[in-house]
C-alpha cells in the first residue's frame, strides 16, 4: 500500500470535536436537517451492530471484520452526504480541502500500519502450517527428528507472537506506535468555535464528527488488539444530543473496558482466536518436549499427538479465514479513503483548469 503525496501538510484547522464541550446551537436551514438525521440514524444502527451479545464475544476476528466494514460504510455515507448537500467543489474553502487531505493521509498511514501487523500474523500462520505438515500422522509416525523440527518451529512462533509461555511480549512494532500517535492526533485537537460555516457546512461538520469518532474508536481497538497493550485505547466523550451518542458510549465502555481487564489480567492478546491458538501451541510444545526426552520414540508414543494436532489444525483454519476477511476489510477501507482523495484532487484540478480556461477566454474577448 502507498499513498500519493500531494504536497499538502497543513494542520487541521477545525480541530477535533472529540474534546469539544456541548456545541453551540446554531440554526440549520430546513433542507439539510433530514439528511443529517438520516445519516446519524444509520450511524447509530451500525454502532449497535457492534455491541457484543456476551462478554465472551470480545474480541473476535468476526467482530473486527464487522467493525472495519461498518467504518467503510460510514465513510461511503459521508461521500454520499456531500453529494446530496450539493457542495460545489470549486467553491470549497481551502481550509476544508486541506483538512480532508490531512485527515485522509493519516487514515492511509493507519491502514498501512494495521496491514503490516496483520501480515505478521499471516507469517505466524505459515509457521503453524509447517508444524502441522511435519506432525502429519497420516504419512506415518513422527520421528525424533520431526519432533525436534516441530519443537523449534513452535518456539519460533512463540517468539514471533509473544506467547504467554515465554513471559515476553512480542517485538515492538514502530508502525503500530506511529499509528497510535496518528490516532491521538486525530482525537487531540480542539474544535474551533470561531469557524464561520454555512448551514450545509454545519451539517457536514456534525456528520464528520460522527465518522471521526467511529474511526478513532475502531482503529484504536485494532491497534490495542494487535499491539498486545491497552495503551492505544482512547476514551471519547460524545455529546448527549447526538442521535448515536448513547449506543456509541455503551459500546466504547464495553469494548475498552474488557480489553483493559484482559490485559491487566496478563493476557498477551485479546483476539480470541489468537488466545485459543496460543493455548494449543503451549500444550503441544509441552507434549513434544516430553517425547523428546525419550531416546526411543515409536508409533505408540507419537499417537498421543494425534488429537492435539487435529485440534490445532482446526483452529489454524479458522484463524486463517478470519485474518483473511479482516485483512480484506482493512484493504477495502484503504481503497475507499484513497479513492476519496483522488476524486477530490481530480475535481480540484478540473476546477483549476476550468477557471484557467475561463480567464483565458475573458482575456481573449477583451
Amino acid at each position: 500500500m502507498s499513498r500519493p503525496h500531494d504536497g499538502h501538510h497543513p494542520s487541521f484547522p477545525f480541530g477535533n470535536p472529540f474534546k469539544m464541550r456541548r456545541p453551540k446551537r446554531s440554526p440549520l436551514s430546513p433542507k439539510p436537517i433530514p439528511l443529517l438525521t438520516a445519516f446519524e440514524a444509520r450511524l447509530a444502527d451500525r454502532i449497535m451492530k457492534l455491541m457484543p451479545r456476551e462478554t465472551g464475544d470480545i474480541l473476535t476476528l468476526s467482530w473486527m471484520r464487522l467493525a472495519m466494514e461498518t467504518l467503510s460504510e460510514t465513510h461511503t455515507d459521508i461521500k454520499t452526504l456531500i453529494t446530496d448537500l450539493q457542495f460545489p467543489t470549486s467553491g470549497w474553502d481551502e481550509k476544508w480541502m486541506h483538512a480532508y487531505l490531512e485527515d485522509s493521509a493519516k487514515l492511509l498511514d493507519i491502514c498501512i500500519a494495521l496491514t503490516f501487523e496483520i501480515s505478521k500474523l499471516d507469517q505466524g500462520l505459515l509457521i503453524l502450517n509447517y508444524i502441522l505438515h511435519v506432525l502429519d500422522l497420516s504419512v506415518g509416525f513422527s520421528s525424533t527428528d520431526k519432533l525436534f523440527r516441530a519443537h523449534d518451529s513452535l518456539l519460533e512462533w512463540m517468539h514471533l507472537i509473544g506467547s504467554k509461555a515465554l513471559c515476553t511480549a512480542s517485538p515492538r512494532n514502530s508502525k503500530l506506535e506511529s499509528c497510535s500517535v496518528l490516532l491521538r492526533e486525530l482525537a487531540g485537537f480542539l474544535c474551533s468555535t470561531k469557524l464561520k460555516a454555512s448551514s450545509k457546512e454545519k451539517v457536514l461538520l456534525r456528520a464528520m464528527y460522527g465518522f471521526k469518532a467511529q474511526t478513532v474508536f475502531v482503529c484504536t481497538v485494532f491497534t490495542a488488539a494487535l499491539s498486545g497493550s491497552s495503551g492505544p485505547l482512547i476514551d471519547l466523550h460524545v455529546p448527549d444530543e447526538l442521535l448515536w451518542s448513547s449506543p456509541f458510549n455503551d459500546l466504547q465502555t464495553c469494548i475498552n473496558g474488557e480489553i483493559r481487564r484482559l490485559y491487566s489480567a496478563g493476557s498477551i492478546t485479546v483476539i480470541k482466536e489468537m488466545e485459543f491458538i496460543d493455548g494449543c501451541v503451549i500444550d503441544l510444545n509441552m507434549m513434544i518436549e516430553n517425547l523428546c526426552h525419550h531416546s526411543d520414540v515409536g508409533e505408540i508414543e507419537t499417537e498421543s499427538l494425534h488429537k492435539p494436532v487435529k485440534e490445532m489444525g482446526e483452529i489454524v483454519n479458522r484463524l486463517a479465514q478470519g485474518l483473511d476477511l479482516v485483512s480484506k476489510q482493512v484493504n477495502g477501507f484503504f481503497q475507499i479513503v484513497l479513492s476519496g482523495r483522488d476524486s477530490l484532487l481530480c475535481n480540484l484540478r478540473g476546477s483549476d483548469d476550468m477557471q484557467e480556461n475561463n480567464e483565458m477566454e475573458h482575456v481573449e474577448r477583451c
